[in-house]
């Protein structure tokens, strides 16, 4: 397994639509297994193939709080294909948005379909912490991040932050 480099905003490649995967092979497989790897050790709880700089429809997550066993979970080409009337705010972070957070309102419950590691289709339901990390990672496959939820007035201070934090870190 190797790590991955994570794009943070304002970087332009992160506002690409990702383009479908068209089988799960063994390619797919070793980039699913890599990006697993690399957001554990970020850490987070979701990560998306653009962030990790590549335009394909693939995303990996792990619902578990710290007090639980690991469930990570590997899907290509996620589409939500039902979501609640019902909506949930939801303190939201990302790992291509260092150090900033923001409430983020998404439906309550959602149902994705999917492609599995085996290249079975298959379709989840999904409510609370996991319809939050499936709604946030198939954003980032059409090149949406949680800050454009948010006021243009939130958005650009955080953006204008993270400039400011790429500035000082390249001069480090």
């Amino acid at each position: 397994m190797a790590l991955l480099p994570i794009l943070t905003a304002p970087d332009p490649r992160l506002t690409k639509k990702a383009l479908p995967v068209e089988t799960v092979d063994v390619s797919i497989r070793k980039l699913m297994d890599d990006m697993l790897e690399t957001m554990y050790l970020a850490p987070g709880i979701g990560l998306a193939a653009p962030q990790v700089g590549v335009l394909k429809r693939v995303i990996v997550l792990d619902p578990a709080r710290e007090d639980e066993a690991p469930r990570p979970m590997r899907l290509a080409n996620p589409e939500i294909i039902w979501s609640s009337e019902d909506t949930k705010p939801y303190e939201e972070g990302c790992l291509s948005v260092p150090e900033q957070y923001d409430t983020v309102v998404r439906p309550d419950r959602v149902r994705v379909r999917y492609l599995d590691p085996d290249n079975e289709i298959r379709e989840i339901d999904a409510d609370g912490l996991l319809a939050v990390i499936l709604q946030h990672e198939i954003d980032h496959l059409d090149g949406i991040l949680f800050v454009d939820y948010l006021s243009s007035l939130k958005r650009n201070m955080m953006l204008r932050k993270l400039r400011k934090m790429k500035r000082t870190g390249a001069e480090a």
